[in-house]
C-alpha cells in the first residue's frame, strides 16, 4: 500500500469516527429525552388512572370534601372507613370467638360437676338458722339478676341472631323479634345499671381482701376436695374476685359503653360509638361467661347457697362450713346477731345460735 492510499484510508476512518460521534451527540440526548417523556407520560397515566376508581379510593381513605348536610354526626368526610373496620371486628373475632368462649365455659362447668358433684354440708344439721342476706340485699340481688338475664338473652341474640336465629325463624320472624329485643335491651340497660350500682355500695365494705383469702384461693374454696373448708368472712375470696373484677369491671366496661350507645344525642362521634359497641360486646361476653360459674355455685354447685339467697337464711352448719369467721363475729356480737328462723324439716328449732 503506497503513501497516498494510506492517507485516504486514514481520512475515511477519521470521517466515519467524526460522523459516529456526531450522531451520538445528537441522537443520544434526543433518545433520552424521548425515553424520559415516555416514562413521565406512563407515570402520569398511572396516577390519573380510572377517575371513578380514584374518587372512591379517596373516599375510602377518608379524604375531606364538602357536604351541604347538617347534623351532630355530619362531617366533611363522605364515607367513614371506620364502619368497615367495625364490621370486620364485630362479625369477625367477636362473633366467631365469642360463642366458643361461652360453650367452653359451660363445658368446663359440666365436666367439673360430673367429676366433683355438688358440694354438700358435712354431717347432720341441727336446724338452727342464721341470717345470711337481709331483705334489702336480696331485693337488690334479684332485681339485678333478673335484668342481667334479660340483658344477656337479648344482647346475645342480637349479636349472634343473623347466624343463629334467622335460619330458625326466617328473616321476617327474626326482624320482629330483633325489634322487640332491641327495645327491651335499650330500656332495660339503664335500669340494670341502677342495680349494679346499688350492689356495689351495698357490699363494697365486705369485699376488702384479708390474709386468709389467699389460703382460700389455694384450696379452691374447698370445692376441689371433700372435707376441706378454708376460712372465710362475710364474703369469701371467690365472691371478692367476682365483686371487684366482674361486677366493678363490668360496671366500667359494659355499663358505661352501653350508656354511650343508648344516648347518642350527647354528641358522641361515629368513631366513639363504634369503639363503644366493640367494647360493650367484648366485655358483655366475658361477663356472661364468668356468670355461668357464679350461677352454678349459687344453684346446683353448693348445697344451701340458693336457699340462702331465696329465703335470706342458711343453716348454722352451712355458715360454719363456708363463712366460719363471719359466724364467729356474729356469735360474739361484733356483727349482726344471728336471727332465729324456721327449723329444718322434721326438727324443732332450739332458738338462736349463741356462744
Amino acid at each position: 500500500m503506497n503513501r497516498a492510499s494510506s492517507a485516504r484510508r486514514h481520512k475515511r476512518i477519521m470521517l466515519w469516527t467524526f460522523l459516529i460521534v456526531l450522531v451520538g451527540v445528537v441522537v443520544m440526548p434526543l433518545t433520552g429525552y424521548v425515553y424520559v417523556n415516555v416514562v413521565q407520560a406512563e407515570e402520569a397515566t398511572a396516577q390519573k388512572g380510572n377517575p371513578h376508581a380514584n374518587f372512591w379510593r379517596a373516599v375510602r381513605e377518608g379524604d375531606q370534601g364538602y357536604t351541604a348536610a347538617s347534623g351532630p354526626y355530619t362531617t366533611d368526610t363522605f364515607i367513614n372507613n371506620g364502619g368497615q373496620n367495625y364490621r370486620l371486628l364485630r362479625n369477625g373475632p367477636i362473633a366467631n370467638i365469642g360463642p366458643w368462649v361461652l360453650a367452653g365455659v359451660l363445658a368446663l362447668i359440666f365436666l367439673f360437676f360430673l367429676i366433683r358433684g355438688k358440694t354438700r354440708i358435712d354431717g347432720p344439721q341441727s336446724g338452727r338458722m342464721v341470717e345470711r342476706w337481709s331483705g334489702g340485699e336480696r331485693l337488690i340481688h334479684w332485681y339485678t339478676a333478673i335484668l342481667f338475664i334479660g340483658m344477656a338473652i337479648t344482647g346475645l341474640s342480637l349479636l349472634f341472631g343473623r347466624a343463629a336465629l334467622v335460619p330458625v325463624f326466617g328473616l321476617p320472624g327474626f326482624a320482629a323479634y330483633a325489634a322487640f329485643a332491641k327495645l327491651l335491651h335499650n330500656w332495660g340497660g339503664p335500669l340494670f345499671i341502677v342495680g349494679v350500682v346499688l350492689e356495689f355500695f351495698a357490699w363494697v365494705r365486705y369485699n376488702t381482701f384479708k390474709a386468709h383469702d389467699w389460703d382460700w384461693l389455694k384450696k379452691g374454696g374447698g370445692m376441689l376436695k371433700r372435707g376441706v373448708h378454708p376460712h372465710a368472712g362475710r364474703a369469701n375470696a371467690g365472691e371478692k374476685l367476682w365483686f371487684w373484677f366482674i361486677v366493678t369491671f363490668g360496671l366500667l366496661g359494659v355499663c358505661i359503653s352501653g350508656l354511650l350507645l343508648d344516648f347518642p344525642n350527647f354528641g358522641q362521634s361515629r368513631e366513639i360509638m363504634q369503639i363503644a359497641a366493640l367494647v360493650h360486646a367484648s366485655f358483655a361476653l366475658l361477663w356472661v361467661a364468668v356468670s355461668f360459674g357464679h350461677i352454678y355455685v349459687g344453684t346446683i354447685g353448693v348445697e344451701g347457697a340458693f336457699e340462702g339467697m331465696a329465703t335470706g337464711k342458711v343453716s348454722e352448719e352451712w355458715m360454719r362450713q363456708h363463712h366460719d369467721l363471719w359466724l364467729e363475729e356474729m356469735q360474739k356480737g361484733q356483727g349482726k346477731a344471728p336471727a332465729a328462723g324456721a327449723p329444718a324439716a322434721g326438727k324443732t328449732s332450739p332458738g338462736p345460735a349463741s356462744s
